[in-house]
């Protein structure tokens, strides 16, 4: 195999590995030990590729927030439906919400990566705000960035609380999403909530 191949596939083992420990533990309970023994390699050479465990970590938020993006996509003409897909996307990825919420709780203030990150955001409030617009009928076709931001902030957490929180779900609701039909149902009822949401108030009911 071609050194620089090698080199790629040691780093996507040694990310995937990361990935586990990280979500599981987060990083103060991630061993670095361990990273190295599941992606095969020696502990010098996670150093030697990333030069610390912050370091790997940041990585490893930066790789999964990527993935993540390219998955969903920006924002749609059926804002709604979007909700809908987030939904499903963390459902079917409960490890990025872990990531992100260690992330949370290790990092005080600025993050690694944080303007790209930013950037990211603007742009599918930008999205977000022509098609508010749209549905709202102004003539520039535009809402205010500080409301799409504000509604895009509540779509999402309108979409990963019960997968973020699946104790609270389930004392509220009784129930959790993986009963027998749990999920369709609150799928269909976050997609439900988020058009009133999103939907001016004359046609709200619809």
């Amino acid at each position: 195999m071609p050194r620089t191949e090698h080199l790629v596939g040691t780093r996507a083992l040694l990310l995937a590995a990361a990935r586990d420990e990280f979500a599981a533990h987060g990083m103060g309970g991630a061993r670095v030990g361990r990273i190295a023994e599941q992606a095969g390699v020696s502990k010098e050479r996670i150093y030697g590729y990333f030069g610390s465990k912050e370091k790997l970590f940041a990585a490893v938020i930066s790789e999964a927030l990527t993935e993540h993006a390219t998955l969903l996509g920006p924002p749609s003409a059926d804002l709604a439906e979007y909700a809908g897909r987030i939904y499903d996307l963390h459902r079917r990825n409960p490890q990025l919400l872990r990531l992100m919420m260690w992330e949370a709780l290790y990092y005080d203030g600025g993050l690694p990566n944080e303007q790209p990150r930013t950037a990211r955001y603007r742009d599918m409030v930008a999205t977000l705000s022509e098609a508010l617009g749209s549905e709202s009928g102004s003539e520039s076709g535009s809402e205010s960035d500080t409301e799409a931001a504000s509604t895009l902030l509540a779509l999402i957490g309108l979409a990963i609380l019960p997968t973020a929180f699946p104790q609270i779900a389930r004392l509220i609701l009784g129930t959790t999403a993986d009963a027998p039909g749990g999920d369709d149902e609150l799928r269909a009822h976050i997609v439900r909530l988020a058009r009133r949401m999103v939907t001016p108030s004359s046609d709200a009911l619809t």
